[in-house]
């Protein structure tokens, strides 16, 4: 099983982190499964890092087999989608950035790819129309909707498997609009597609 996210992939998050790279296609990263929390399992604040923020995302999961994806047939190649929590660790990632060296231990750690429950995208709705958003203790920190992308998702699996075979399982962090921020434990997190309730956990 592969993780691939996506970064880059909303404006007002751009504008937000002061980025002013454009890229004509996406801008993709990996994470190794190691780094996936599900089932509402708690996350544990790794020590290695004093800023581990948050980014909450659409989460897809590819259904087939596919390699070389043309982009009108990418829809048929997925049927479920989730809320997702892409933790960061901030300041390893600026860091590593700094350095001019990759930055895969800032993103890539155990338990960095957090995963809600899944619901048929007929369920969810028009996967290019989807509101979601994060509750922090009790209060919306981060909400976004789906238009937002400046890559859509059929665009993103298309440019993947020009690449990568993607195989049934695989998961696909689509990016994160404005909002990021950092985690503390006892934190409660919940995350949401709409009003439906997808995502609960606690920091340890």
């Amino acid at each position: 099983m592969k993780i691939f996210a996506v970064g880059l992939n909303y404006a007002s998050h751009n504008k937000e982190m002061k980025r002013t790279f454009e890229s004509s296609e996406p801008v993709l990263f990996m994470k190794p499964d190691t780094a996936l929390l599900k089932d509402g399992k708690p996350f544990f604040l790794p020590d290695f890092s004093e800023d581990v923020q948050y980014e909450t995302e659409l989460v897809v999961k590819v259904s087939r087999l596919g390699k070389n994806i043309a982009e009108c047939f990418a829809h048929r190649y997925y049927e479920e989608v989730t809320v997702g929590i892409d933790f960061t660790a901030r300041d390893l990632q600026k860091k590593q950035k700094e350095l001019g060296l990759p930055w895969e231990i800032a993103k890539g750690f155990d338990q960095s790819a957090v995963i809600g429950a899944f619901i048929l995208k007929e369920e969810a709705g028009n996967v290019q129309e989807l509101d979601f958003r994060l509750d922090l203790n009790g209060k919306t920190v981060q909400a976004g909707n789906s238009r937002e992308m400046i890559y859509p998702v059929d665009r993103i699996i298309a440019y993947i498997s020009r690449y990568f075979t993607l195989k049934i399982g695989d998961l696909i962090f689509t990016g994160t609009p404005a909002g990021v921020g950092p985690v503390r434990i006892n934190d409660h997190l919940q995350g949401y597609i709409d009003e439906r309730k997808l995502l609960d956990f606690r920091v340890k």
